[in-house]
Protein backbone atom coordinates (compact mmCIF):
# COMPACT_ATOMS: atom_id res chain seq x y z
CA UNK A 1 0.00 0.00 0.00
CA UNK A 2 1.22 3.32 -0.77
CA UNK A 3 1.45 5.56 2.40
CA UNK A 4 1.77 9.45 2.82
CA UNK A 5 5.22 8.95 3.76
CA UNK A 6 5.88 7.50 0.62
CA UNK A 7 4.70 9.69 -1.67
CA UNK A 8 7.41 11.63 -4.01
CA UNK A 9 8.11 15.06 -3.29
CA UNK A 10 7.19 15.62 -7.56
CA UNK A 11 5.36 12.38 -9.07
CA UNK A 12 5.53 11.97 -12.84
CA UNK A 13 2.91 13.42 -14.02
CA UNK A 14 -0.11 11.66 -16.13
CA UNK A 15 0.69 13.08 -19.71
CA UNK A 16 0.90 16.79 -20.43
CA UNK A 17 -2.48 17.33 -20.75
CA UNK A 18 -4.42 18.99 -18.01
CA UNK A 19 -6.62 16.21 -17.39
CA UNK A 20 -3.79 14.22 -16.74
CA UNK A 21 -2.15 17.01 -14.35
CA UNK A 22 -5.65 17.46 -12.51
CA UNK A 23 -5.36 13.27 -11.82
CA UNK A 24 -2.53 13.44 -10.80
CA UNK A 25 -3.68 16.53 -7.80
CA UNK A 26 -6.35 14.00 -7.12
CA UNK A 27 -4.11 11.07 -6.44
CA UNK A 28 -1.65 13.44 -4.46
CA UNK A 29 -4.53 14.62 -2.08
CA UNK A 30 -5.80 11.35 -1.79
CA UNK A 31 -2.80 10.30 0.27
CA UNK A 32 -3.01 13.24 2.44
CA UNK A 33 -6.44 13.04 3.36
CA UNK A 34 -5.71 8.90 3.76
CA UNK A 35 -3.42 10.03 6.07
CA UNK A 36 0.30 8.33 7.29
CA UNK A 37 -1.20 4.52 7.32
CA UNK A 38 -3.77 2.52 7.83
CA UNK A 39 -1.86 1.25 10.91
CA UNK A 40 -1.43 4.36 12.39
CA UNK A 41 -5.39 5.14 12.21
CA UNK A 42 -5.59 1.81 13.91
CA UNK A 43 -3.66 2.58 16.66
CA UNK A 44 -5.07 6.06 17.02
CA UNK A 45 -9.05 4.44 17.26
CA UNK A 46 -7.45 1.69 19.83
CA UNK A 47 -7.05 4.31 21.69
CA UNK A 48 -10.95 5.68 21.62
CA UNK A 49 -9.95 8.81 19.38
CA UNK A 50 -10.71 10.15 16.17
CA UNK A 51 -8.76 11.18 13.50
CA UNK A 52 -8.40 14.91 12.85
CA UNK A 53 -10.91 14.90 9.82
CA UNK A 54 -13.39 13.13 11.52
CA UNK A 55 -13.25 15.42 13.76
CA UNK A 56 -13.25 18.31 11.98
CA UNK A 57 -16.35 16.57 10.25
CA UNK A 58 -18.12 16.50 13.66
CA UNK A 59 -17.81 20.10 14.18
CA UNK A 60 -18.45 21.88 11.12
CA UNK A 61 -21.70 21.86 9.01
CA UNK A 62 -21.73 18.74 6.29
CA UNK A 63 -19.18 19.63 3.31
CA UNK A 64 -18.60 22.97 4.36
CA UNK A 65 -15.04 22.58 5.22
CA UNK A 66 -12.23 24.03 3.00
CA UNK A 67 -8.75 23.52 3.63
CA UNK A 68 -5.97 25.67 3.41
CA UNK A 69 -2.13 24.07 2.79
CA UNK A 70 -3.21 20.55 2.16
CA UNK A 71 0.22 19.49 0.36
CA UNK A 72 2.52 21.72 3.32
CA UNK A 73 5.80 19.71 3.96
CA UNK A 74 8.32 20.77 6.54
CA UNK A 75 12.02 21.62 5.37
CA UNK A 76 13.84 19.95 8.60
CA UNK A 77 16.84 17.95 8.00
CA UNK A 78 18.75 15.22 10.51
CA UNK A 79 17.69 12.95 12.62
CA UNK A 80 15.68 11.35 9.78
CA UNK A 81 13.34 13.93 8.73
CA UNK A 82 14.63 14.81 5.73
CA UNK A 83 13.13 10.49 4.38
CA UNK A 84 9.61 11.86 6.50
CA UNK A 85 8.71 14.57 4.85
CA UNK A 86 4.22 14.01 5.21
CA UNK A 87 1.63 16.12 3.60
CA UNK A 88 -0.35 18.47 6.09
CA UNK A 89 2.40 18.12 8.44
CA UNK A 90 0.59 16.88 11.18
CA UNK A 91 -1.70 19.30 10.94
CA UNK A 92 -5.36 20.18 9.20
CA UNK A 93 -6.18 23.56 8.88
CA UNK A 94 -9.33 25.57 6.57
CA UNK A 95 -12.96 26.89 7.83
CA UNK A 96 -16.33 25.88 7.29
CA UNK A 97 -19.24 26.74 8.50
CA UNK A 98 -21.28 25.65 12.15
CA UNK A 99 -24.96 26.75 11.80
CA UNK A 100 -24.40 28.40 8.48
CA UNK A 101 -21.82 30.37 9.93
CA UNK A 102 -17.90 31.10 9.21
CA UNK A 103 -15.65 29.18 11.53
CA UNK A 104 -11.42 28.55 11.47
CA UNK A 105 -10.17 25.69 12.86
CA UNK A 106 -7.13 23.62 13.11
CA UNK A 107 -6.74 19.88 14.11
CA UNK A 108 -3.58 18.31 15.39
CA UNK A 109 -2.96 15.11 13.44
CA UNK A 110 -1.33 12.82 16.38
CA UNK A 111 -0.86 10.12 13.76
CA UNK A 112 1.75 12.23 11.70
CA UNK A 113 4.73 13.04 14.09
CA UNK A 114 2.38 12.43 17.28
CA UNK A 115 0.91 15.85 16.22
CA UNK A 116 4.30 17.20 17.15
CA UNK A 117 4.61 21.11 17.01
CA UNK A 118 7.08 21.62 14.22
CA UNK A 119 8.28 24.91 12.25
CA UNK A 120 6.04 24.03 8.74
CA UNK A 121 3.20 22.86 11.36
CA UNK A 122 3.57 26.02 13.29
CA UNK A 123 3.60 27.96 10.16
CA UNK A 124 0.17 26.73 9.20
CA UNK A 125 -1.41 27.40 11.83
CA UNK A 126 -0.12 30.89 12.14
CA UNK A 127 -1.78 31.66 8.87
CA UNK A 128 -5.23 30.45 9.80
CA UNK A 129 -4.92 32.49 13.05
CA UNK A 130 -4.56 35.23 11.33
CA UNK A 131 -7.36 34.53 8.44
CA UNK A 132 -9.69 34.26 11.68
CA UNK A 133 -8.60 37.44 12.95
CA UNK A 134 -8.80 39.33 9.57
CA UNK A 135 -12.48 37.72 9.00
CA UNK A 136 -13.15 38.33 12.22
CA UNK A 137 -14.98 34.59 13.14
CA UNK A 138 -14.27 32.23 15.97
CA UNK A 139 -11.05 30.05 16.00
CA UNK A 140 -11.69 26.36 17.00
CA UNK A 141 -8.20 24.01 18.17
CA UNK A 142 -8.60 20.43 17.91
CA UNK A 143 -5.55 19.61 20.17
CA UNK A 144 -3.87 16.10 20.32
CA UNK A 145 -0.25 16.68 20.16
CA UNK A 146 2.52 16.02 21.95
CA UNK A 147 4.24 19.28 22.04
CA UNK A 148 6.84 20.63 20.20
CA UNK A 149 9.06 18.37 17.47
CA UNK A 150 12.19 17.79 19.39
CA UNK A 151 13.67 16.82 15.93
CA UNK A 152 13.17 20.68 14.63
CA UNK A 153 14.91 22.11 17.95
CA UNK A 154 14.57 25.78 18.83
CA UNK A 155 12.73 26.55 15.70
CA UNK A 156 9.66 24.62 17.05
CA UNK A 157 9.45 26.40 20.37
CA UNK A 158 9.31 29.95 18.14
CA UNK A 159 6.40 28.20 16.60
CA UNK A 160 4.82 27.90 20.20
CA UNK A 161 5.89 31.98 20.43
CA UNK A 162 3.93 33.03 17.35
CA UNK A 163 0.67 30.78 18.51
CA UNK A 164 0.79 32.55 21.71
CA UNK A 165 1.23 36.23 20.35
CA UNK A 166 -1.86 35.20 18.18
CA UNK A 167 -3.58 34.18 21.14
CA UNK A 168 -2.82 37.18 23.03
CA UNK A 169 -3.85 39.34 19.65
CA UNK A 170 -7.01 37.59 19.43
CA UNK A 171 -8.11 37.80 22.69
CA UNK A 172 -11.35 39.78 23.13
CA UNK A 173 -11.68 40.16 19.60
CA UNK A 174 -12.89 36.78 18.36
CA UNK A 175 -13.78 34.06 20.34
CA UNK A 176 -11.40 31.40 20.36
CA UNK A 177 -12.46 27.58 21.58
CA UNK A 178 -9.77 24.97 22.61
CA UNK A 179 -10.93 21.26 22.56
CA UNK A 180 -8.32 18.91 24.14
CA UNK A 181 -8.93 15.60 22.54
CA UNK A 182 -5.84 14.49 23.45
CA UNK A 183 -2.14 14.87 25.23
CA UNK A 184 -1.29 18.89 25.46
CA UNK A 185 2.16 18.90 27.86
CA UNK A 186 4.94 21.52 28.38
CA UNK A 187 4.56 25.05 26.82
CA UNK A 188 2.11 23.88 24.56
CA UNK A 189 -0.82 24.15 27.49
CA UNK A 190 -0.66 27.76 27.68
CA UNK A 191 -2.50 28.23 24.19
CA UNK A 192 -5.57 26.67 25.33
CA UNK A 193 -5.12 28.45 28.87
CA UNK A 194 -4.93 31.80 26.88
CA UNK A 195 -8.36 30.55 25.38
CA UNK A 196 -11.87 31.80 26.06
CA UNK A 197 -13.12 28.24 26.50
CA UNK A 198 -11.10 24.92 26.90
CA UNK A 199 -13.27 21.80 26.51
CA UNK A 200 -11.36 18.52 27.22
CA UNK A 201 -12.70 14.48 27.00
CA UNK A 202 -12.42 12.29 29.73
CA UNK A 203 -9.28 9.66 29.49
CA UNK A 204 -7.97 10.67 26.54
CA UNK A 205 -7.34 14.05 26.89
CA UNK A 206 -4.83 15.52 29.06
CA UNK A 207 -2.83 18.80 30.01
CA UNK A 208 0.28 19.56 32.21
CA UNK A 209 3.43 22.03 31.80
CA UNK A 210 5.69 18.83 33.54
CA UNK A 211 4.56 14.99 33.36
CA UNK A 212 4.09 12.38 35.68
CA UNK A 213 8.11 11.14 35.23
CA UNK A 214 8.91 14.47 36.12
CA UNK A 215 6.96 14.86 38.42
CA UNK A 216 8.40 11.50 40.16
CA UNK A 217 12.38 12.45 39.88
CA UNK A 218 11.80 15.95 40.94
CA UNK A 219 9.47 15.84 43.94
CA UNK A 220 9.52 11.77 44.46
CA UNK A 221 4.78 11.81 44.07
CA UNK A 222 3.33 8.97 41.55
CA UNK A 223 0.75 10.53 39.17
CA UNK A 224 -1.06 9.01 36.57
CA UNK A 225 -0.92 10.80 33.55
CA UNK A 226 -5.41 11.60 34.03
CA UNK A 227 -4.78 12.12 37.75
CA UNK A 228 -2.25 14.89 37.29
CA UNK A 229 -4.00 16.26 34.59
CA UNK A 230 -6.95 14.74 33.02
CA UNK A 231 -10.11 15.99 32.41
CA UNK A 232 -11.89 15.97 35.87
CA UNK A 233 -8.84 17.28 37.86
CA UNK A 234 -8.86 20.72 35.00
CA UNK A 235 -12.93 20.78 35.17
CA UNK A 236 -12.98 20.18 39.24
CA UNK A 237 -9.52 21.08 40.61
CA UNK A 238 -7.88 23.55 38.66
CA UNK A 239 -10.26 25.43 37.08
CA UNK A 240 -8.49 25.14 33.64
CA UNK A 241 -11.43 23.21 31.57
CA UNK A 242 -14.76 24.77 31.29
CA UNK A 243 -16.16 21.64 29.93
CA UNK A 244 -15.63 18.11 30.39
CA UNK A 245 -17.09 15.15 28.81
CA UNK A 246 -17.08 11.24 28.12
CA UNK A 247 -16.40 11.70 24.29
CA UNK A 248 -15.83 13.15 21.29
CA UNK A 249 -18.64 12.83 19.73
CA UNK A 250 -20.62 14.38 22.34
CA UNK A 251 -17.76 17.26 23.05
CA UNK A 252 -18.00 18.48 19.82
CA UNK A 253 -21.62 18.48 19.57
CA UNK A 254 -21.33 20.67 22.80
CA UNK A 255 -18.60 23.25 21.19
CA UNK A 256 -21.21 23.66 18.02
CA UNK A 257 -24.14 25.03 20.63
CA UNK A 258 -21.87 26.93 22.20
CA UNK A 259 -21.01 28.70 19.35
CA UNK A 260 -24.77 29.63 18.51
CA UNK A 261 -24.75 31.42 21.87
CA UNK A 262 -21.57 33.76 20.76
CA UNK A 263 -20.92 36.17 18.15
CA UNK A 264 -18.88 36.32 15.48
CA UNK A 265 -16.43 38.61 16.70
CA UNK A 266 -16.72 41.58 19.30
CA UNK A 267 -18.26 44.12 16.70
CA UNK A 268 -21.41 42.24 16.47
CA UNK A 269 -23.95 40.98 18.92
CA UNK A 270 -24.95 37.05 19.48
CA UNK A 271 -26.94 35.43 17.23
CA UNK A 272 -31.04 36.15 18.41
CA UNK A 273 -33.27 33.33 17.72
CA UNK A 274 -37.21 33.91 17.65
CA UNK A 275 -38.14 32.84 21.24
CA UNK A 276 -41.66 30.22 21.55
CA UNK A 277 -41.58 31.02 25.55
CA UNK A 278 -44.11 34.17 26.09
CA UNK A 279 -42.02 37.36 27.22
CA UNK A 280 -44.78 38.19 29.75
CA UNK A 281 -44.91 34.22 31.34
CA UNK A 282 -45.24 34.94 34.92
CA UNK A 283 -42.86 32.34 37.81
CA UNK A 284 -44.83 31.77 40.43
CA UNK A 285 -43.20 29.08 40.93
CA UNK A 286 -40.37 31.30 42.53
CA UNK A 287 -42.51 32.50 45.32
CA UNK A 288 -42.43 28.96 46.70
CA UNK A 289 -38.76 27.87 45.55
CA UNK A 290 -36.80 30.72 47.46
CA UNK A 291 -37.08 30.26 51.85
CA UNK A 292 -37.63 33.45 52.90
CA UNK A 293 -35.41 32.08 55.68
CA UNK A 294 -32.02 33.37 54.98
CA UNK A 295 -30.29 30.46 56.48
CA UNK A 296 -32.23 27.96 54.01
CA UNK A 297 -30.51 26.31 51.47
CA UNK A 298 -32.01 25.93 47.76
CA UNK A 299 -30.94 25.38 44.15
CA UNK A 300 -30.01 28.72 42.22
CA UNK A 301 -29.62 26.28 38.73
CA UNK A 302 -33.96 26.59 39.18
CA UNK A 303 -34.29 29.67 39.45
CA UNK A 304 -32.25 30.21 36.38
CA UNK A 305 -34.26 27.42 34.65
CA UNK A 306 -37.34 29.59 35.35
CA UNK A 307 -36.59 33.08 34.12
CA UNK A 308 -34.41 32.03 31.04
CA UNK A 309 -36.60 31.02 27.58
CA UNK A 310 -37.52 27.60 28.26
CA UNK A 311 -35.22 26.63 31.10
CA UNK A 312 -32.69 26.07 28.95
CA UNK A 313 -29.04 27.45 29.61
CA UNK A 314 -25.11 26.41 29.27
CA UNK A 315 -23.64 26.43 32.63
CA UNK A 316 -19.82 27.54 32.53
CA UNK A 317 -17.02 26.04 35.05
CA UNK A 318 -20.36 23.84 35.77
CA UNK A 319 -17.78 21.75 38.45
CA UNK A 320 -15.72 24.31 39.53
CA UNK A 321 -16.26 27.09 42.15
CA UNK A 322 -19.62 25.57 42.55
CA UNK A 323 -20.59 28.29 45.18
CA UNK A 324 -21.28 30.27 41.80
CA UNK A 325 -23.12 30.24 39.03
CA UNK A 326 -22.01 31.44 35.36
CA UNK A 327 -23.87 30.83 32.38
CA UNK A 328 -24.93 31.31 28.96
CA UNK A 329 -28.26 31.57 28.13
CA UNK A 330 -31.33 33.45 26.22
CA UNK A 331 -34.36 35.90 27.25
CA UNK A 332 -36.87 36.62 24.89
CA UNK A 333 -34.60 35.02 22.36
CA UNK A 334 -31.74 37.13 22.98
CA UNK A 335 -28.26 36.05 24.62
CA UNK A 336 -27.30 36.70 27.97
CA UNK A 337 -24.77 35.98 30.86
CA UNK A 338 -25.96 34.88 34.10
CA UNK A 339 -24.26 35.84 37.45
CA UNK A 340 -25.12 34.01 40.41
CA UNK A 341 -24.73 32.84 43.98
CA UNK A 342 -25.24 29.32 44.40
CA UNK A 343 -26.80 29.05 48.16
CA UNK A 344 -26.93 25.45 48.35
CA UNK A 345 -23.12 25.69 48.06
CA UNK A 346 -20.78 26.99 50.73
CA UNK A 347 -24.30 29.40 51.46
CA UNK A 348 -23.27 31.16 48.47
CA UNK A 349 -20.46 33.47 50.20
CA UNK A 350 -17.32 34.39 47.82
CA UNK A 351 -14.36 33.03 48.27
CA UNK A 352 -11.12 32.93 46.21
CA UNK A 353 -11.97 30.61 43.30
CA UNK A 354 -15.43 31.67 42.61
CA UNK A 355 -14.58 34.98 42.82
CA UNK A 356 -11.88 34.33 39.64
CA UNK A 357 -14.50 32.07 37.94
CA UNK A 358 -16.94 34.72 38.16
CA UNK A 359 -14.20 37.83 37.08
CA UNK A 360 -12.85 35.76 33.92
CA UNK A 361 -16.76 35.10 32.48
CA UNK A 362 -18.19 39.15 33.65
CA UNK A 363 -14.82 39.89 31.51
CA UNK A 364 -15.79 37.90 28.36
CA UNK A 365 -19.48 38.64 27.96
CA UNK A 366 -18.10 42.04 28.11
CA UNK A 367 -15.77 41.46 25.07
CA UNK A 368 -18.54 39.55 23.53
CA UNK A 369 -21.20 41.91 23.74
CA UNK A 370 -23.55 39.27 25.29
CA UNK A 371 -25.72 41.81 28.55
CA UNK A 372 -25.30 40.33 31.85
CA UNK A 373 -28.15 39.65 34.84
CA UNK A 374 -26.66 39.00 38.38
CA UNK A 375 -28.68 36.92 40.86
CA UNK A 376 -27.30 38.16 44.47
CA UNK A 377 -27.74 35.99 47.44
CA UNK A 378 -24.84 36.27 49.32
CA UNK A 379 -24.01 35.96 52.49
CA UNK A 380 -20.64 38.00 52.14
CA UNK A 381 -16.70 36.83 51.79
CA UNK A 382 -16.09 33.08 53.21
CA UNK A 383 -13.81 34.12 55.89
CA UNK A 384 -10.77 32.38 56.86
CA UNK A 385 -6.84 32.05 57.38
CA UNK A 386 -6.30 30.41 54.35
CA UNK A 387 -8.57 32.84 52.05
CA UNK A 388 -6.87 35.97 53.41
CA UNK A 389 -3.48 34.07 53.15
CA UNK A 390 -4.42 32.81 49.75
CA UNK A 391 -5.16 36.82 48.89
CA UNK A 392 -8.63 36.88 48.74
CA UNK A 393 -8.20 41.06 48.38
CA UNK A 394 -6.65 40.77 45.39
CA UNK A 395 -8.97 37.88 43.70
CA UNK A 396 -11.92 39.67 45.43
CA UNK A 397 -10.61 42.93 43.24
CA UNK A 398 -10.78 40.64 39.81
CA UNK A 399 -14.49 40.37 40.02
CA UNK A 400 -14.94 43.99 41.36
CA UNK A 401 -12.83 45.20 38.49
CA UNK A 402 -14.50 43.18 35.96
CA UNK A 403 -17.73 44.83 36.78
CA UNK A 404 -16.86 48.07 36.98
CA UNK A 405 -15.45 47.61 33.71
CA UNK A 406 -17.87 46.30 31.77
CA UNK A 407 -20.25 48.41 29.62
CA UNK A 408 -22.48 46.08 28.21
CA UNK A 409 -26.01 46.21 29.61
CA UNK A 410 -25.72 45.20 33.60
CA UNK A 411 -29.02 44.37 35.90
CA UNK A 412 -28.67 42.84 39.02
CA UNK A 413 -31.79 41.35 41.08
CA UNK A 414 -31.32 40.82 44.84
CA UNK A 415 -32.84 37.86 45.85
CA UNK A 416 -32.49 37.16 49.36
CA UNK A 417 -29.15 38.00 51.43
CA UNK A 418 -27.09 41.00 50.51
CA UNK A 419 -24.49 41.63 53.06
CA UNK A 420 -21.25 43.97 53.17
CA UNK A 421 -18.51 44.03 50.46
CA UNK A 422 -19.79 40.83 48.61
CA UNK A 423 -22.94 42.86 47.94
CA UNK A 424 -20.98 46.02 46.57
CA UNK A 425 -18.18 43.21 44.54
CA UNK A 426 -21.72 41.58 42.97
CA UNK A 427 -22.79 44.57 40.47
CA UNK A 428 -24.27 46.76 43.24
CA UNK A 429 -25.73 50.23 41.95
CA UNK A 430 -22.99 51.81 43.20
CA UNK A 431 -20.27 50.02 40.76
CA UNK A 432 -22.56 50.58 38.27
CA UNK A 433 -24.95 48.25 37.32
CA UNK A 434 -27.36 50.20 34.98
CA UNK A 435 -30.44 48.58 36.55
CA UNK A 436 -30.81 47.22 40.10
CA UNK A 437 -34.10 45.32 41.61
CA UNK A 438 -35.44 43.23 44.74
CA UNK A 439 -37.55 40.91 46.06
CA UNK A 440 -39.75 41.63 49.12
CA UNK A 441 -37.27 38.83 50.59
CA UNK A 442 -34.52 40.75 50.01
CA UNK A 443 -31.98 41.32 53.15
CA UNK A 444 -29.58 44.32 52.21
CA UNK A 445 -27.19 45.33 54.80
CA UNK A 446 -23.17 45.79 56.22
CA UNK A 447 -23.70 42.19 57.92
CA UNK A 448 -26.00 39.59 58.94
CA UNK A 449 -28.84 40.59 61.47
CA UNK A 450 -27.28 38.62 64.67
CA UNK A 451 -23.84 39.99 63.97
CA UNK A 452 -24.72 43.44 63.43
CA UNK A 453 -26.39 43.52 66.95
CA UNK A 454 -23.49 42.03 68.51
CA UNK A 455 -21.64 44.69 67.63
CA UNK A 456 -23.94 47.72 67.75
CA UNK A 457 -25.64 46.64 71.14
CA UNK A 458 -22.93 44.73 72.92
CA UNK A 459 -22.93 46.85 76.34
CA UNK A 460 -26.80 46.35 76.37
CA UNK A 461 -26.62 43.26 75.85
CA UNK A 462 -23.83 42.06 78.17
CA UNK A 463 -25.43 44.04 80.66
CA UNK A 464 -29.03 42.84 80.36
CA UNK A 465 -30.54 40.49 83.35
CA UNK A 466 -31.28 37.66 80.35
CA UNK A 467 -28.55 38.59 77.62
CA UNK A 468 -30.13 35.77 75.33
CA UNK A 469 -33.51 37.52 75.94
CA UNK A 470 -32.38 40.80 74.61
CA UNK A 471 -30.16 39.41 72.20
CA UNK A 472 -33.21 38.34 69.98
CA UNK A 473 -34.95 41.35 70.92
CA UNK A 474 -31.80 43.88 69.73
CA UNK A 475 -31.57 41.40 66.20
CA UNK A 476 -35.50 42.52 65.99
CA UNK A 477 -34.79 46.15 65.95
CA UNK A 478 -31.94 45.93 64.28
CA UNK A 479 -33.62 43.99 61.14
CA UNK A 480 -36.90 46.30 61.67
CA UNK A 481 -35.02 49.70 61.17
CA UNK A 482 -32.14 48.75 58.57
CA UNK A 483 -32.82 45.78 57.14
CA UNK A 484 -36.79 45.44 56.15
CA UNK A 485 -37.35 44.73 53.07
CA UNK A 486 -38.17 48.69 51.28
CA UNK A 487 -34.90 50.36 53.56
CA UNK A 488 -32.64 50.30 49.97
CA UNK A 489 -35.29 51.36 47.55
CA UNK A 490 -36.25 53.86 50.20
CA UNK A 491 -32.54 55.20 49.63
CA UNK A 492 -32.91 54.69 45.83
CA UNK A 493 -30.00 51.97 46.37
CA UNK A 494 -32.04 49.58 44.05
CA UNK A 495 -34.53 50.99 41.83
CA UNK A 496 -37.70 48.81 42.46
CA UNK A 497 -38.93 46.24 44.64
CA UNK A 498 -40.74 43.50 42.24
CA UNK A 499 -42.63 40.63 42.66
CA UNK A 500 -40.47 37.40 42.17
CA UNK A 501 -43.02 35.84 39.70
CA UNK A 502 -42.88 39.23 37.37
CA UNK A 503 -39.02 38.70 37.16
CA UNK A 504 -38.81 37.14 33.72
CA UNK A 505 -41.19 39.93 32.13
CA UNK A 506 -38.87 42.63 34.16
CA UNK A 507 -35.85 41.40 32.57
CA UNK A 508 -36.92 41.27 29.13
CA UNK A 509 -38.15 44.59 29.14
CA UNK A 510 -35.68 46.37 30.74
CA UNK A 511 -32.73 44.58 28.22
CA UNK A 512 -34.97 45.45 25.29
CA UNK A 513 -34.38 49.07 26.39
CA UNK A 514 -31.02 48.68 27.63
CA UNK A 515 -30.35 47.13 23.57
CA UNK A 516 -28.56 50.73 22.49
CA UNK A 517 -26.56 51.48 25.51
CA UNK A 518 -23.27 53.06 24.47
CA UNK A 519 -20.94 53.56 26.75
CA UNK A 520 -17.45 55.81 26.24
CA UNK A 521 -14.00 55.01 28.54
CA UNK A 522 -11.54 56.80 29.23
CA UNK A 523 -8.41 56.79 26.75
CA UNK A 524 -6.03 54.79 27.47
CA UNK A 525 -3.93 51.60 26.41
CA UNK A 526 -5.19 49.58 28.52
CA UNK A 527 -6.33 48.99 32.54
CA UNK A 528 -3.95 47.21 35.42
CA UNK A 529 -6.40 45.15 36.29
CA UNK A 530 -5.27 43.15 39.95
CA UNK A 531 -3.93 39.59 38.88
Amino acid sequence: MTTLDDAPVAAEPLGNEARGRAAELHRIRALAYAGPSQRATDAQRAKGKLTARERIDLLLDEGSFREVETLRRHRATGFGLEDKRPYTDGVVTGWGTVHGRTVFVYAHDFRIFGGALGEAHATKIHKIMDMAISAGAPLVSLNDGAGARIQEGVSALAGYGGIFQRNTRASGVIPQISVMLGPCAGGAAYSPALTDFVFMVRETSQMFITGPDVVKAVTGEEITQNGLGGADVHAETSGVAHFAYDDEVTCLEEVRYLLTLLPQNNRENPPAVESQDPADRRGDVLLDLVPADGNRPYDMHKVIEELLDDGEFLEIHERWARNIVCALGRLDGQVVGIVANQPSVLAGVLDIEASEKAARFVQMCDAFNIPIVTLLDVPGFLPGVSQEHGGIIRHGAKLLYAYCNATVPRISIVLRKAYGGAYIVMDSQSIGADLTYAWPTNEIAVMGAEGAAGVIFRRQIAEAEDPEAKRAEMVKEYKAELMHPYYAAERGLVDDVIDPAETRETLIRSLAMLRTKHADLPSRKHGNPPQ
